[in-house]
């Protein structure tokens, strides 16, 4: 009896192994059946390492982006709409990791869980994917930028649409240069810079000092401050301001963007409170953009000395922001200190459900105080012209780059409520914000409203 009872027990313990491992299975072909079905070494889908059968990759317009025509991959007809959205759309070896030949291969093959790609192999047809972006309006940013590499980004801060994604250096994927390996043209050309660069912001980070300084001191909005063209700290060393300001008020200083101003705040304020500031903004956290895991902003100011507080409290020391967090802040500020957070593949309700986690950065009355001071700093300093009929807000930076040009920036909005959108704007040793920035956000935003 005793041994009967051992047997049924073993063959009890064999049963729910072999159930257990059914379960393993069933749930590992559940979560990776599409990375399997669609693995390259699939001659059903690749050939020679490139996606070849596959369903249409389209813009929000319906314009095709990429198309299989006979077992081959075919893009736009248009080079610059094939240059400029190529970090969108993706190659077809999956070099650019964050495009939608990659994020989407499930789907643009068809992959069921059920049917896996049989769809595809009886039909030579997969699914469609639709991207959130505007093709035209991709090649506007990508000529606007000229020879510079960078990013532009242009979302829906309402909905989080992002309808133009930009990244520069890049190349037609119709004429792949043959010395894109060893020519410095083509330096970081897989990257998507708008989702994964980090560059020295500059000026734009006063837009971070001056929430630290709205939430921190009560008297901000009364206060004065002498410009004399150089900060010079108790420690020993002076920040250097691009004029002599002279007295001006905390509004003009940011209008202005004097240095001398902004770098006494921040030394005022404390490393503590303007790192604290930062992270409540977003600094140390990665945003997941359509599957993309963007780079977080980066703020360290533990070793920080008081001159090394100035210069971060104006955008430089050792702080890295990523272009795609400031549209984020950008969008923030027009909308009441909220946004949710952008999207470029468009799932129908599914995204729009996926992209309303709203993300909440500085209270109203912050983004509201901020709002105004940044429409007049367009108002006073860059233009209203060069963003009609749109009640525009922005801040440029220039930022330093040791033994480089300056990094050219421009974060702005518009509070007109029929176009709730937000744009951020890098051009990689470029020059001055205002002289490189401002133009080409002036040329997408007036392309956007005219559509």
């Amino acid at each position: 009896m005793n041994t009967v009872t051992k047997r049924a027990y073993v063959l009890l313990g064999i049963i729910a192994a072999f159930m257990a491992g059914i379960i393993i299975l069933g749930v590992s072909f559940y979560i990776n059946g599409g990375k399997w079905a669609t693995n390259r070494v699939n001659g059903h889908l690749y050939s020679a390492g490139q996606i070849t059968n596959a369903g249409r990759i389209l813009d929000r317009n319906g314009t095709v982006l990429a198309e299989s025509d006979d077992g081959e991959r075919e893009y736009n007809s248009d080079k610059t709409i094939r240059t400029a959205t190529l970090h969108a759309v993706g190659d077809t070896y999956g070099y650019i990791a964050h495009g939608a030949h990659t994020l989407c291969r499930d789907k643009l093959t068809g992959y069921s869980f059920v049917n896996g790609i049989y769809d595809l192999i009886n039909t030579g047809e997969g699914s469609d994917v639709t991207l959130t972006i505007d093709a035209k309006l991709c090649a506007t940013a990508y000529k606007a930028l000229g020879n510079n590499k960078g990013a532009v980004g242009v979302y829906n801060y309402k909905t989080g649409e992002i309808v133009c994604m930009v990244s520069s250096g890049s190349y037609d994927p119709e004429n792949k240069p043959e010395d894109i390996e060893s020519n410095d043209k083509y330096e970081a050309v897989y990257m998507n810079r708008l989702l994964t660069g980090l560059y020295t912001p500059g000026s734009i980070f006063k837009t971070i000092t001056t929430v630290c300084a709205l939430e921190n001191i009560p008297d901000i909005q009364n206060r004065k401050f002498t410009c004399t063209g150089a900060l010079k700290t108790e420690q020993g060393g002076e920040i250097i301001c691009n004029n002599k300001h002279g007295e001006i008020s905390f509004g003009t200083a940011l209008t202005k963007s004097c240095n001398s101003a902004y770098a006494e705040l921040g030394i005022e304020l404390g490393r503590k409170e303007l790192e604290e500031t930062a992270k409540n903004l977003g600094f140390g956290k990665s945003f997941n953009i359509s599957g993309v895991k963007t780079q977080a902003s980066r703020i360290d100011l533990d070793d920080a000395v008081e001159i090394d507080t100035g210069w971060a409290a104006i955008g430089q020391y050792t702080t890295l922001v990523n272009p795609l967090h400031m549209m984020m802040l950008a969008g923030a500020i027009a909308s009441g200190g909220t946004t949710p957070t952008p999207y470029f593949v468009d799932e129908g309700l599914e995204a729009v459900v996926g992209s309303v986690k709203t993300n909440s950065f500085m209270s109203q009355t912050t983004a509201d105080t901020l709002k105004t001071m940044m429409r007049n700093n367009v108002i006073n300093n860059y233009g209203d012209k060069r963003f009609p009929n749109l009640d525009f807000g922005g801040k440029t930076g220039t930022a330093q780059v040791a033994g480089e040009k300056s990094h050219a920036w421009f974060m702005g909005f518009s509070t007109n409520g029929n176009f709730p959108y937000a744009i951020i704007v890098v051009a990689e040793n470029g020059g001055g914000g205002s002289d490189v920035a401002v133009p080409i956000a002036s040329t997408v935003m007036k392309a956007l409203i005219n559509k």
